[in-house]
């Protein structure tokens, strides 16, 4: 009983979602409540050790989080055997190589997806470190945002019936780089770096339609690099070799079908920078990052299509809110807290590397699609 500390290798803390959403609003967070409660008067309490190249940016990053501990050698932090968890937030170009050195020390694993740049490499990492006998966890956060916690109480509760249809919008201009700072770093649209919105986003994609919906069975894709040149941090011109959209089509096990428009070249006139429309026999519902609202056959109106008159209908109007129900914890920090939770109790956790593995598959798939400009299959992944 008591106190029991868990000391964390976290790799790539120097980049904007390593930092913001897994360092600060994670684990540091999980210290500000005072570790995690893991029953019977036992605590969890997170150290974390910041690991990456630039010595600089940990150094001050440890200083304004009061942290005593970081490196940029990371062979040196996976040889000492009170680290039990490396964590991995790099470039995905890096991951696979950092996670096999993890493995092969022994450690816990959990990491940002997607979890290599190829199918074969990710089916690697899952055999690996279940041949290890390690514990291991893929970021699948977008199941814990608000929004789609509410659209998953809504399908746990029938609301739906029979469930046709999944329609997604995400993006946002991401700007050029020129007369405005890009919000996105610019390896993002260099294939060679392993940029790309299919292979970023199409991994989020086949879990939340996986947990939400069922598996995916086939997929159909059109991408585009719809900006060709784009300026760098540096001010420098560059071709963009990869893709800024993606346009797919997925069938799910169960007959739905599920249309996701994925874009960092549109601008956005909806209600949040993600949305969900289902559509079931007896309603339906448009969920957000956090919010979702619901429409049930009982309350449907019945419009008449007649272009020569306007519109009489407020159509946003006629949904109706669902109601939280439940205070919401920051997505990332939720699936920390159960990872760590499998740690340290041995509970149940269902986003491994194996379920990585199907992102990346995913995306492979979507641009195999595009190139041959047909549908293809999505086999069932075993290890």
């Amino acid at each position: 009983m008591g106190r029991r500390t868990v000391r964390i290798a976290m790799n790539g803390v120097t980049g904007r979602m390593g930092y913001r959403q897994h360092l600060v609003r994670s684990v540091l967070a999980l210290r500000e409540q005072g570790g995690l409660d893991l029953g019977g008067g036992e605590t969890l309490w997170p150290e974390p050790v910041l690991v990456g190249r630039r010595e600089h940016a940990l150094k001050e990053i440890a200083g304004r989080h009061g942290l005593t501990e970081w490196s940029t050698d990371l062979d040196a932090v996976l040889a000492d055997d009170t680290v039990e968890i490396y964590f991995d937030a790099q470039v995905t170009s890096a991951r696979v190589e950092a996670v096999r050195k993890a493995v092969a020390a022994g450690k816990h694993i959990y990491a940002e997806k997607p979890t290599a740049t190829d199918l074969d490499g990710a089916l690697d990492l899952a055999r690996r470190a279940n041949a290890a006998g390690v514990k291991h966890g893929v970021v699948q956060d977008k199941v814990f945002l608000p929004g789609l916690l509410k659209l998953k109480r809504l399908i746990d509760g029938g609301f739906f019936g029979r469930i046709l249809s999944v329609r997604g919008e995400f993006g946002y201009w991401v700007f050029e780089g020129d007369w405005q700072e890009a919000q996105r770093p610019s390896w993002n649209y260099r294939a060679q770096d392993g940029g790309g919105i299919t292979v970023d986003m199409f991994p989020h994609w086949e879990y939340v339609l996986h947990d939400l919906f069922g598996r995916v069975t086939s997929v159909q894709a059109h991408v585009a690099t719809h900006i060709p040149q784009r300026v760098d941090e540096q001010g420098r011109t560059y071709e963009a070799t990869a893709d800024d959209a993606a346009y797919g089509i997925f069938q799910l096990e169960g007959g739905a079908v599920a249309q996701i428009n994925s874009s960092w070249a549109v601008r956005v006139n909806r209600d949040e920078l993600v949305e969900f429309q289902v559509d079931g026999t007896h309603g339906s519902a448009v969920a957000g990052l956090r919010t979702c609202r619901a429409q049930h056959r009982g309350t449907t109106p019945k419009p008449v299509w007649n272009p020569d008159l306007p519109a009489t209908y407020d159509f946003r109007a006629q949904w109706q809110e669902v109601p939280d129900n439940t205070e919401f914890d920051n997505g990332f920090k939720a699936e920390w807290e159960l990872f760590l939770r499998h740690v340290a109790l041995d509970e149940p956790f269902a986003w491994d590397l194996l379920a990585g593995a199907r992102g990346v598959q995913l995306a492979q798939l979507g641009l195999r699609s595009h190139a041959e400009g047909r549908r293809l299959d999505v086999p069932e992944l075993t290890l």
